[in-house]
């Protein structure tokens, strides 16, 4: 009989439901869709700019590429960065707020059931016997009920899927983060390497400086030179002592640098051993750039996951706008303290369809659909900035690191000549052949091609650092990634729900 029932009502649902398709056109979506198309990477031609880079198709750069420098206390520093910098906490924050967001939207497409039990006193009006015959009584009552909201056009399966979007893109934005922090690091420590240079020419230039101010002092003493040559030395001497306490600072501040990515105090810069330079490998860029390029960068990846997921919350704001059926039922059991609960002629249950219609809503559901076509041409439109920032960086690191290659070998040649010349004007000026200016202005060159040299090297290392970040590190892409090859969807190619 239960059963006859349940027929009679799904037979006299079905025109209901029907009747409601067709009043559903009272809310339209026409007239809104995205307007924001995707950048194809194949018009982003790079081809002639990285014409002169030596290709290899090896050369990716792996997820550990900092060890290509060979230095151990850079490898301790960057896994110790990778685990206790706060900025990887809060990504992974991130990834575990995004993945709870995604399990709540899938939990909207399942059905719910609930329990419950309780004693009530109440008095019943005489209407209702045998209940309480209009005397304050206590019932008691247990029950089950359950709920389900079918999801007739996927718009509960297109939230979840977006949520799980965004989830992948914090995944990814996690691994970005970590990319970021290594490289950091690694320039960091070569910043540093470089402020031990300096420092080194620093005093060194100060050593030349009191070497040539007590030849100076005997100049004048023997009447070769005036004391105007001596007033002028001693002034250069003192300008180098505060060039070294600069240098000093220098080294101090490069170590606190460090050890604030790391995500310690700075007393841990002092067990920071001096640093390197490592020997840089030789330029070369995959052979297979730019196309490959968009997998492996994670920020291109996280963006591509962003536009899915604001494509699949269109799908989800567009369902609202269609009519949606759901079922509930309540079965439990009822009676007064007098009798026993458990007696099935205290039974009770219901169950009601229930068919849900956006008929007018004051221009909310189109509200909120524009917003979602907003949301989806801000992503695309990020997804497009990033791209060309992406292959863009690549040619800027590949020609700094090109260019600096050159520079270094011609100031390497620059200080050695300046270095001879420093030698034999000082000869000269031993001998009384020279004089002051002459061996002050040598020196001055000197000064210059020693501090350009070291400043080109360092700029060379944190270079090739920059290369592997633009590279994108090693990263490699989950297996379920979006495909990169093919661009989202324009706004004349999405399938829209009309």
């Amino acid at each position: 009989m239960a059963m006859n029932s349940l027929h009679s009502v799904h037979r006299g649902f079905l025109p209901v439901l029907l009747g409601a398709a067709l009043l559903s056109g009272c809310a339209s979506t026409g007239g809104l869709h995205p307007t924001v198309a995707a950048t194809d990477p194949a018009s982003l031609h790079a081809e002639h700019s990285l014409a002169g880079v030596h290709k290899d198709v090896a050369a990716w750069p792996q997820s550990d590429w900092w060890k290509a420098a060979a230095d151990p206390q850079l490898d301790r520093l960057v896994n110790e960065a990778l685990a206790g910098n706060p900025d990887m906490a809060l990504a992974d924050a991130r990834v575990a707020a995004a993945l709870a967001v995604a399990g709540a939207a899938d939990a909207t497409r399942k059905p719910t059931l609930n329990a419950g039990a309780s004693a009530a006193g109440a008095r019943v009006p005489p209407l209702l016997p045998p209940i309480a015959s209009g005397h304050f009584g206590v019932i008691r009552y247990g029950y089950l009920s359950f709920k389900w909201e079918f999801d007739l056009w996927g718009g509960k399966r297109a939230a979840w899927q977006a949520a799980v979007g965004n989830a992948r893109a914090a995944e990814v934005d996690a691994q970005a983060a970590r990319l970021k922090l290594s490289a950091d690091v690694v320039q960091a420590y070569f910043d540093l390497a470089g402020a031990y240079a300096q420092r080194d020419l620093a005093q060194a230039e100060l050593q030349r400086a009191e070497d040539f101010l007590k030849l100076t002092q005997k100049r004048v003493t023997n009447g070769i030179d005036s004391k105007f040559s001596l007033a002028r030395i001693e002034g250069e001497a003192a300008s180098d002592r505060a060039h070294l306490e600069a240098a000093d600072n220098a080294v101090h501040t490069g170590g606190l640098v460090l050890a604030a990515l790391l995500g310690k105090g700075p007393d841990r810069a002092l067990s920071i051993a001096r640093p390197a330079l490592p020997a840089i490998p030789a330029l070369a860029l995959p052979s297979d750039l730019p196309a490959d390029l968009l997998g492996r960068r994670p920020d291109v990846v996280a963006a591509r996951w962003r536009v899915e997921a604001a494509g699949e919350d269109i799908k989800s704001a567009k369902a609202k706008f269609l009519p949606n059926l759901g079922i509930s039922s309540l079965a439990g059991l009822i009676a007064p303290s007098s009798l026993n609960l458990f007696s099935l002629t205290n039974r009770f249950y219901t169950i009601a369809p229930a068919l849900s219609l956006p008929i007018f809503e004051g221009g909310a559901l189109r509200a909120n659909l524009a917003g979602k076509d907003a949301a989806r041409d801000i992503a695309v439109a990020q997804y497009n900035q990033t791209l060309v920032h992406a292959i863009n960086q690549v040619a800027t690191q590949a020609g700094d690191l090109h260019s600096l290659e050159s520079q270094v070998q011609d100031a390497e040649s620059a200080r050695a000549s300046a270095e001879d010349a420093y030698t034999l004007a000082m000869q000269r000026y031993r001998a009384g052949v020279g004089n002051f200016l002459e061996a002050l202005s040598v020196r001055q060159a000197l000064i210059t091609a020693e501090q350009q040299l070291a400043s080109l090297q360092t700029r060379r290392s944190n270079a090739w650092a920059m290369l592997n970040e633009a590279l994108g590190g090693g990263f490699e892409p989950a297996s379920d990634a979006p495909s990169l090859a093919a661009t989202p969807d324009t706004p004349s190619e999405s399938k829209a729900i009309r």
